[in-house]
């Protein structure tokens, strides 16, 4: 039905780019999903908010598996998500956006694979690049043609939330080599690449981690400083989701499902 998805991350809740948008219901092995479906720039695109309409779902509330299932029975492709995180790194100070390409894992308990079941063939999926290097390249081109000042790269840090972080945890993801931090990256990618969906991610700074500022971090404070970007996130997607769809998919992301590439 739609090759391109966007999921969308706090204060994205609605794109505000599509033209004849309509709720769909998709039935999956892990319940049920409600995407949005409809046009932007001409190209038929799928849109999930991740924390539900108005964010009454916490990280490790939302149902991962559900929504990368349903966009592939959906016929997706490729997905470009969006996050607000904090800033580990002076280099990437609050209101900048970053094209993330390395991860690190700290979440704890909540599901993040589709195998259940021993399948050591197509379960050890290789995750040596994440982020589909295609997709990346045309959020940067995007970003240049639309004058959105990115981040290139960027390693983001999952935690597991729904709190904070503490300045200790900080000053650890800091010395592994974490530039920003957030709660809703993985599984998400995880699951993508094992369904062979290409996948990358544009984060928006919003804050400064624990103990980079005096301040105490706030919900309200993410939430206004997505809203004050939102514009330029808008246009920085839709210039993305028309070269998407003026491209071919020549990345290797799909090659780890068996028998298809």
């Amino acid at each position: 039905m739609a090759e391109l998805a966007i999921i969308g991350g706090s204060g994205f809740y609605q794109p505000g780019i599509f033209t004849e948008p309509k709720e769909i219901e998709v039935n999956t092995p892990y319940g049920i999903i409600q995407p949005l479906l409809g046009k932007a720039g001409g190209v038929e695109v799928v849109f999930i908010p991740r924390h539900g309409k108005e964010h009454s779902l916490l990280p490790h509330q939302l149902n991962y598996r559900a929504n990368i299932w349903g966009l592939k029975e959906l016929g997706v492709k490729r997905i470009i998500s969006t996050s607000a995180v904090g800033s580990l790194n002076r280099k990437y100070p609050p209101g900048t956006m970053a094209v993330i390409d390395q991860f690190l894992d700290f979440t704890k308990q909540r599901p993040f694979t589709f195998f259940d079941q021993g399948d050591a063939f197509r379960a050890h999926v290789d995750m040596t690049e994440p982020y589909c290097p295609e997709l990346r390249q045309i959020i940067i081109k995007a970003a240049a043609l639309t004058k959105v000042s990115v981040q290139p790269t960027g390693c983001y840090v999952c935690a597991e939330g729904p709190r904070y972080e503490t300045a200790a945890e900080i000053k650890m993801y800091q010395k592994l080599g974490g530039d920003v931090v957030g709660m809703t990256g993985v599984p998400e990618v995880v699951l993508a690449r094992e369904l062979g969906i290409c996948y990358t991610g544009i984060s928006t700074i919003t804050n400064w981690a624990a103990g980079l500022n005096q301040k105490p971090l706030t919900h309200h404070e993410v939430v206004a400083v997505m809203k004050d970007n939102q514009d330029r996130l808008r246009q920085l997607i839709l210039r993305c989701l028309v070269l998407a769809g003026q491209s071919r998919i020549n990345c290797e992301c799909g090659q780890n499902i068996e028998g298809e590439s």
